[in-house]
């Protein structure tokens, strides 16, 4: 196979000695680890072709993997190829008049805004982790980010995608240009985490970088307060284009990092809130978002709106997770949806299961949607206090379900959350999970073990090796 395998991409891209593949056992969470077979990195579309076709002719299982930064275990390969996307980073074409761009799947997130900038546009989604993460798997994601309150995730900007299915045969979904005839397979596939093939092309919609910025910063005494003010906030009627809480855990880990943002140490949670649009009545939303939160029992609120000062208040939420790393050797992270209006009485059941537990949790998180980043800093070397942080975690998971929530808003489900698929949903739906699988690749062979329990497969039984 290794052979074979460097006649396409050459003898350099395919890597087999353990050392060489040592990089790539684990993604950006750290408690999940698989060493793959080997690792091919094709240069081109038609060496990406040739390379799955190959695996098909031999019926080959593989993992589809961009930059390594996702949090769900979801690009690990245990015992079976890597394919490795990050040399695919062509920005095919950029359409201004029409706010188009299309792009390989190795395209770094923030690179492709700062490409389109002098046209005025820029691409809105964007992950905190958008200075490394790549368009492809933030498509395989269906990744948010801080501005997907107003914006949208992924899914709300991929227009199109060509698709090569893992028997080596290629596909179009979607239209770049307008709403496709027949069933909607794009949806589908974005948010499909590898496991129904691989992006070769995508085409992205742009959006006009806006007249004005302002960015808010309340502090709070008590979290629950920051809770209610985001609730005052969207009932409004305002749509921020973010609205971020971080609590003290998390606020203590940014400013003794080096990517202190000026947070006070003090507060029991902040949050970030940004509106942005036509300069016109931009104050407007600045006053009535100031007013709700000091009705909440902000402490004090700050606005910023020279860039300067915007970006140094976003790269402390932004690094956070980099800056939780000083804390402790290992950091578990999880991603759970709550409905906003269950944030206070959910956040306090956290903050009494960490404490019931031991454990220390940082809690970070998309305020304005109820996307939850609960972490907790730890020494997985340490066998009692890994079980004590894992017996949290599902504490923490089974909370965010009975409050009526979702087991993730944007990391995946991946390896990580396999275990929490049966705890929310039925046989029946996890198996019409599978069957629509068996559309893309009725022979399992992408991103095998991932996302839906196996036993919930009613016609494949066992993970493919």
């Amino acid at each position: 196979m290794s052979d074979r395998l460097s006649a396409i991409v050459g003898e350099r891209w395919v890597k087999s000695r353990p050392s060489a593949l040592a990089p790539y056992d684990a993604d950006g969470l750290p408690g999940y680890h698989a060493t793959p077979s080997l690792a091919v990195f094709p240069d081109t579309r038609e060496e990406l072709i040739a390379v799955v076709r190959e695996l098909a002719r031999t019926g080959t299982p593989f993992v589809p993997r961009g930059a390594g930064t996702g949090l769900s275990g979801g690009a690990l390969a245990d015992g079976v190829v890597l394919i490795g996307l990050n040399r695919l980073t062509r920005i095919l074409d950029v359409d201004p008049v029409n706010r188009l761009a299309r792009v390989e799947p190795g395209v770094v997130n923030a690179r492709l805004s700062r490409e389109t900038v002098k046209y005025g546009l820029h691409y809105a989604p964007d992950p905190s982790s958008q200075s490394v993460c790549t368009i492809g798997g933030n498509v395989a994601e269906n990744a948010g980010g801080p501005h997907c309150l107003k914006y949208g995730v992924t899914l709300n900007h991929v227009l199109e995608c060509e698709v090569l299915l893992p028997d080596g045969s290629l596909v179009r979904l979607g239209d770049a240009h307008g709403e496709s005839e027949g069933y909607d397979l794009l949806g589908p596939f974005v948010g499909s985490e590898g496991c129904f093939g691989i992006a070769t092309q995508i085409t992205v919609r742009l959006v006009p970088l806006p007249d004005a910025v302002h960015t808010l910063l309340a502090d709070f005494s008590q979290v629950t307060d920051a809770a209610r003010a985001v609730s005052r906030i969207i009932a409004s009627g305002i749509v921020p284009a973010a609205l971020e809480m971080m609590d003290n855990a998390t606020i203590q880990a940014v400013e003794a990092s080096i990517y202190a943002a000026g947070y006070p140490v003090d507060a029991a949670a902040i949050l970030l809130c940004e509106v942005d649009g036509p300069a016109e009545g931009l104050d407007e939303d600045v006053a009535i978002i100031r007013e709700a939160c000091m009705a909440n029992g902000a402490r004090a609120v700050r606005v910023a709106t020279e860039a300067a000062d915007r970006l140094r208040l976003w790269q402390g939420r932004k690094k956070a997770f980099g800056a939780m790393g000083r804390i402790a050797p290992s950091l578990v992270v999880q991603d759970a949806v709550v409905p906003r209006t269950r944030l206070p009485e959910v956040l306090a059941r956290i903050d009494a299961i960490g404490t019931a537990h031991g454990v220390r949790v940082c809690n970070v998180f998309h305020a304005g949607d109820g996307n939850l980043h609960p972490n907790i800093p730890y020494d997985a070397r340490d066998q009692e206090q890994d079980a004590r942080v894992h017996a949290a975690m599902k504490d923490i998971m089974q909370t965010c379900i009975d409050a009526g929530g979702t087991i993730t808003g944007e990391h995946g489900v991946g390896l990580d959350k396999i275990g929490y698929m049966d705890r929310l949903f039925d046989a029946p739906t996890l198996d019409a999970m599978c069957r629509l699988r068996s559309v893309f690749d009725p022979e399992r062979r992408a991103n095998p073990g991932k996302v839906v329990p196996v036993h919930s497969c009613r016609e494949w039984a066992g993970v493919v090796r």
